[in-house]
């Protein structure tokens, strides 16, 4: 059984715990509400920007544009994003789970793994074909820096090195909410049925200038590039929110902890002052009599 001075260290160890799992929460919050805007922000526009093209192709006869072009290639790339550092909830342990299905369910593919983060990594290169591990001069990547991975992606694509590339990440949706998610992003699929039914809504065509090639030459792979980003941002926000959530939990549980420590210590300090009391009106009416 421990004694009152065994609680009082758990006691004072827990409150330091406190204090640490209270400043990352505080910590987390601050991050998560300028990631949250980062990809509330961004989304309208990586949405617009494919609604556009998806628009412009459908109205445009023979276009042909390398990031669109189907191949019969079975090698493919898929970049994982996931966090460098842990305590934070299921986060990467969701998002391993679903890139190890997906690993399974491409059997078809010679499937090669790149990661964003190290997490996810650690836990599922026993299955994966591991590639490259991105590493940036801070924890979150800048856009530039994110770009620089998506051209990387497309100019192996576009040289035909990959048939596919594909994205693993967790979909942010709120701070208690993410969705493990994995997206193709090359080559970029304009479904034929919706083509067909804007041409029939849309029963005219558009001026352009500069042409339409010109325009959707530029367009494409700047959604492309939007589409990553996007990607990089949803992870960054949902991990926030899982660590903020996972550090409101244990600050939680240290409190209950220190209630029941507390509890328990004050129940001997009440034993031992009980059988001090009794031991001394024991002697004392030994003494008496």
């Amino acid at each position: 059984m421990a004694s009152v001075k065994d609680l009082k260290k758990k006691i004072k160890s827990t409150k330091g715990t406190l204090k640490i799992t209270t400043a990352m929460k505080l910590v987390s919050a601050a991050k998560l509400a300028k990631a949250q805007h980062a990809i509330v922000s961004t989304r309208p526009y990586t949405e617009e920007l494919d609604s556009t093209i998806r628009t412009v192709s459908a109205l445009v006869q023979k276009y042909e544009n390398v990031l669109l072009k189907e191949s019969e290639n079975t090698r493919a790339v898929l970049l994982v994003i996931s966090s460098d550092r842990g305590l934070c909830g299921s986060y990467n342990s969701q998002l391993a789970k679903k890139v190890r299905a997906f690993i399974t369910e491409s059997k078809n593919l010679d499937l090669k793994v790149y990661f964003i983060g190290k997490k996810v990594r650690e836990l599922v290169r026993k299955d994966a074909h591991e590639g490259k591990l991105y590493k940036f001069a801070k924890t979150e990547p800048s856009y530039n820096e994110t770009t620089a991975v998506a051209n990387e992606f497309a100019t192996l694509f576009a040289g035909g090195e990959f048939g596919k590339v594909f994205v693993a990440y967790n979909v942010f949706k709120s701070a208690m909410n993410f969705i493990p998610t994995v997206k193709q992003v090359l080559p970029i699929a304009l479904d034929k049925a919706f083509q067909e039914k804007l041409k029939t809504e849309i029963p005219f065509d558009f001026k352009y200038d500069p042409s339409p090639n010109e325009i959707l030459d530029v367009l494409i792979p700047e959604s492309y590039r939007s589409t990553v980003y996007t990607c990089v941002l949803d992870a960054l926000a949902a991990e926030h929110g899982s660590r903020m959530s996972a550090m409101d939990s244990a600050s939680k549980n240290c409190k209950t902890a220190i209630r029941s420590l507390t509890i328990e210590m004050n129940k001997l300090r009440q034993e031992d002052i009980t059988t001090e009391l009794i031991e001394v009106v024991s002697g004392a009416e030994s003494l008496n009599a």
